[in-house]
């Protein structure tokens, strides 16, 4: 099934995604210079490397970690068919080892006294917020011109990518490092992202992808009775919300310490301002972590570049999925209506799109 693209009536650019918090990112392959020819021969490599999985386990030398992975992988992807309503194609039906921990580095940035993220936009992939590398070296050198510039800066690693069903995208070795839940998240995601795109609206591409994903792992462990697993991924999810709802109070605040106080004459202040926000929301990610002990550090995720481009990344990815959330529950829990349901909304203007989805902290 090819994914659904519906042209965007208040923009003129279009886009493609990743990461993923890890997450899940896009690349772009059509833009000018040295860029598209990264990108280019990234993708070109990724794509000579694959071979069928079969043939991958049937193999005597494939190490028994990887064995184990891919033959999950084809319960995982034949249940995204049968039971999720995502694409039946050749995607995840072969493997490929890029013999490195990350598939792309993405760049994310926004200026210094904004919470809205940097936008690069593509002939085919459109508008996104981020640049994504093929290179880590690539992608610090860019992030490094970028910061000198005056800007804050995120690099993040993505195990994944989609390329929307234009190639047959292939289970990567960055994947297989993954426990099971991981990886069905990010097949669920990637997959959900070519059964429904939305030139040039990159929070709601990933939101939707993300909401398909986390109701995809339920129900795969509900079918697989794999409770004690089902558990922790919920009590995990419940926590991300209450994170995501300190970070999104943390950009309410910034951006009102920005519009007020972000020239010239006031800009020390409005930098002390600002570190006092980032020094209070770290602290109280690092009290969640204590009161939670559920084994995941929230204020060491974000130590390394508690930023405006850190928390842009971060809205991008989850803004606007309660919305969706509640586009499902409203579907009565069938899938196909709820797709029904986003090709509808996706029609709308932009504006009115994300009053319904996102709220009024969607990013503009």
């Amino acid at each position: 099934m090819q994914p659904i693209r519906v042209p965007d009536r208040n923009a003129s650019r279009a886009w493609i995604q990743s990461l993923r918090l890890a997450s899940s990112a896009v690349v772009g392959l059509a833009l000018a210079g040295c860029y598209v020819l990264q990108a280019a021969r990234g993708q070109a490599a990724i794509m000579a490397k694959r071979e069928p999985i079969d043939r991958v386990v049937a193999r005597a030398k494939t190490p028994a970690h990887v064995r184990a992975r891919l033959e999950q992988v084809v319960g995982i992807r034949e249940f995204a068919t049968r039971e999720l309503g995502l694409p039946r194609n050749e995607s995840y039906t072969t493997y490929a080892d890029i013999n490195r921990p990350y598939v792309v580095w993405n760049v994310f940035a926004a200026p210094e006294f904004s919470v809205e993220p940097m936008q690069w936009c593509f002939p085919i992939a459109g508008c996104v917020p981020y640049r994504g590398y093929f290179s880590e070296s690539s992608a610090q050198r860019f992030a490094a011109r970028l910061l000198r510039q005056g800007y804050d800066v995120h690099v993040g690693g993505a195990t994944a990518y989609s390329t929307l069903g234009h190639f047959n995208d292939p289970v990567l070795s960055s994947m297989v490092r993954l426990d099971d839940v991981q990886l069905a998240s990010i097949i669920f995601h990637e997959l959900a992202h070519q059964r429904f795109y939305l030139a040039g609206d990159a929070s709601f591409n990933e939101a939707f992808a993300t909401a398909v994903e986390e109701e995809g792992v339920r129900r795969w462990l509900l079918s697989a009775k794999r409770d004690a697993e089902l558990e922790r991924f919920t009590d995990q999810r419940r926590h991300l919300v209450t994170v995501n709802m300190e970070l999104a109070r943390t950009r309410r605040n910034l951006r009102d310490i920005y519009e007020n106080g972000g020239r010239p004459r006031y800009a020390s202040d409005t930098r002390a301002a600002k570190a006092r926000e980032f020094a209070a929301l770290a602290d109280r990610l690092g009290e969640l972590s204590a009161e939670w002990n559920d084994g995941i550090d929230y204020r060491g995720w974000f130590a390394r570049d508690l930023n405006n481009a850190r928390l842009a990344s971060i809205a991008t990815y989850f803004d606007c999925v309660p919305g969706f959330e509640r586009l499902l529950a409203a579907s009565g829990g069938d899938l196909a209506a709820f797709y029904e349901r986003v090709g509808q909304l996706a029609r709308q203007p932009m504006a009115e799109r994300r009053a319904t989805l996102c709220g009024l902290d969607s990013p503009p």
